[in-house]
Parts: C-alpha cells; sequence; structure tokens
C-alpha cells in the first residue's frame, strides 16, 4: 500500500521562504547569498532557481510575504475599534505591536530598498507596501470625514515610516504611541478647520442673504 503525504510537511518554495525570511531579514538581502538559503530550507540551488529565477525574484517574495502577513496583522487589530477616528489611529496601535515582535528589525522592505535598482522586483515590492500604507491612511482619513484627505493621509504615513525608523534605531518600541498622539494631533487639527471653514462659509452667505443689494458689506 502507497504511503500517504504528510500534509503537514513544508513544499521546498515554503522551506525556500521561510528560510529567506529567517536570514534576509536578520541579516540583510545583499549579505546573505543563494547557498546559505538552500542550504538552511534543505532544497538543491536547482529546486531554487526553478521556482523563483533569481535572487532578486526571491528577496520579492519575501518583501511579498512579510506585506501580506503586516496587511493581515494591522486589518485584524482595527477590528477591534468602533468608530472612524478610532481605526485610523488604530494603525499606530497595530504598528505598535510589530514593534514589540521580539525578532523586531525594523521595516524588511526600507531595508531591501536601500541597495534596489531602479525598476527591479525588490523596488516594485517595496512600492506595492507603500501604496498600500498611503491608500489605508487615505480611506479611513475618507471614512472619517477628512476633506483633504490625500493631505492628511501624506502626513500621518511620514509619522508611520517616523516610528518604524525610531522603534529600530532607537531600539523604542514606543515610538508608535508618539507616532499615534501626533496623528491625534493632526486629525483634529484637520477637523476643526474644515468645521471653521463651513462656518465662515455660513456666515459669508447668511451675510449675502441679508443684505438688500447681495453684497456683503
Amino acid at each position: 500500500m502507497p504511503s500517504k503525504v504528510n500534509a503537514s510537511t513544508p513544499s521546498a518554495r515554503e522551506r525556500l521562504l521561510a528560510a529567506a525570511d529567517e536570514l534576509f531579514y536578520s541579516e540583510g538581502v545583499q549579505t546573505v547569498g543563494i547557498d546559505r538559503i538552500v542550504q538552511k530550507a534543505g532544497v538543491a540551488k536547482a529546486s531554487l532557481y526553478n521556482l523563483f529565477g533569481s535572487k532578486e525574484e526571491l528577496v520579492q517574495a519575501y518583501l511579498d510575504a512579510r506585506h501580506a502577513t503586516t496587511r493581515e496583522q494591522v486589518e485584524r487589530a482595527l477590528t477591534r475599534f468602533r468608530t472612524p477616528r478610532e481605526r485610523l489611529l488604530g494603525v499606530f496601535d497595530a504598528q505598535g505591536q510589530l514593534f514589540t515582535e521580539p525578532d523586531f528589525n525594523g521595516c524588511a522592505h526600507m531595508t531591501a530598498s536601500a541597495e534596489a535598482l531602479p525598476g527591479s522586483p525588490i523596488e516594485c515590492a517595496t512600492d506595492r507596501l507603500r501604496v498600500w500604507v498611503r491608500t489605508l491612511f487615505t480611506d479611513l482619513a475618507r471614512e472619517a470625514g477628512v476633506t483633504d484627505a490625500d493631505a492628511l493621509a501624506r502626513q500621518l504615513h511620514l509619522l508611520y515610516d517616523g516610528a518604524g525608523i525610531s522603534a529600530r534605531m532607537d531600539h523604542d518600541p514606543s515610538a508608535a504611541t508618539t507616532a499615534r498622539t501626533a496623528a491625534a494631533t493632526l486629525f483634529d487639527a484637520a477637523v476643526k478647520e474644515q468645521a471653521a471653514r463651513r462656518h465662515g462659509y455660513r456666515d459669508r452667505d447668511v451675510a449675502r442673504t441679508a443684505s438688500p443689494s447681495g453684497r456683503i458689506a
């Protein structure tokens, strides 16, 4: 009777990605060579090239997998919050959870992009992450009623990036809390400015309506 394949046994692709994730993230994509990856994964070098084509494609797959994990963690964390404002600021709470992970070593995409060539698969992977972060902030800001959601999203993205750098360079997970406080200030200021502008428009319309000539005195 033929033996059954153990469904829990990782495939060659899964083993290669696991090895790449551990080694690339802890030591850097340029430092770690293909030989170390295949040795740790326990697969033939030919399997790596058959599955990914090149080291750059492997790095791209590693970054995309990290992106997917981060996205899942953030989206899961945001389900805890009820109001649009809480969800917007909750992105920084989710980021803070990432900072407290034992193996946290900064943003994998930022590190990899430092030596990536323009238009390379690595740069494409980092671009996808950045588009997702910016779109996330824009959508949440718009959901919260911010008129110029794009402008606020750009500001919040800068805070998000800065928190990641600070957490890594200063070994300070509380950087996310600091960024959250700054984000709350920016959001509240944007909402207050909108309210003042709308109030000003209403006053002008009332004055125009009240004036016999239709002009504001």
